[in-house]
């Protein structure tokens, strides 16, 4: 795990995405709506409802946004009955994919993910056949613009924290962390730096590299998985 980074990979991302802030608002939202009703609307207690609320601040999401979808699950009684369904497949040059949805309609969706796999040089998979290539960490980003923290400070601070690992560039600090222990190092660091990302995610242990028609192919079948009003999360093994 030491040595992959994910920022180049988020950075990418959100720029691609710019134009489609609503949508992106709009299953955050979602997210936000299940884990208050499933856990109450107070992020002190509810870890999962901070966790969105922290992937809606790295989004720019207006607090408006986020108030609302609270009260909306904490004052509603017959809402949508949302399910996590994870679906994992292979992409052009096989690159692995795990495409974690939260849906109301499973057979749509289904389908959907599977039509956006196949019209773009991937297939799907059963389960289990490309989850055991990607760990379970937390992942934390802080910016290292106007901050005038050495590398060996930072290292120091992370395994006061209790970090797993510091990845360094000229633009960022990248944490990782065992899953169980994210939210107390989260909590620990963001009292002193401003945290740009602060999530779970899922980590490649092997990456693939890819050029020309496959990568285009790639990038055009992460478009589509985006666009899916019921996909919630894309992790790849591909090599940024």
């Amino acid at each position: 795990m030491s040595g992959h980074s994910k920022w180049n990979n988020i950075q990418g991302r959100k720029n691609a995405q710019d134009a489609k802030k609503g949508k992106i608002f709009q299953k955050i939202s979602r997210e936000i709506y299940m884990a208050a009703r499933n856990g109450g609307p107070d992020p002190d207690t509810n870890s999962s409802l901070r966790m969105v609320m922290d992937k809606a601040k790295s989004a720019n999401m207006p607090n408006d946004n986020v108030e609302r979808a609270i009260k909306k699950a904490t004052s509603s009684t017959d809402g949508a009955n949302y399910e996590e369904v994870t679906y994992e497949g292979y992409g052009p040059g096989g690159v692995a994919v795990l495409v974690e949805t939260l849906t109301d309609n499973r057979n749509r969706t289904a389908t959907d993910v599977r039509v956006a796999f196949d019209r773009n040089g991937g297939s799907l998979g059963e389960t289990g056949s490309v989850s055991y290539m990607f760990d379970r960490k937390g992942y934390i980003a802080i910016e290292r613009e106007n901050l005038d923290v050495s590398e060996d400070d930072m290292l120091e601070k992370v395994l006061e924290a209790g970090g797993e690992d510091l990845l360094t560039s000229p633009e960022v600090f990248e944490i990782y962390t065992a899953p169980e222990d994210f939210t107390e190092v989260r909590d620990f660091l963001e009292k002193e730096f401003n945290l740009a990302q602060a999530e779970l995610t899922m980590v490649p242990q092997t990456t693939v590299l890819l050029e020309g028609k496959k990568k285009e192919q790639f990038e055009h079948l992460l478009d589509k998985l985006d666009e899916d009003d019921d996909v919630s999360e894309v992790y790849t093994s591909i090599e940024v």
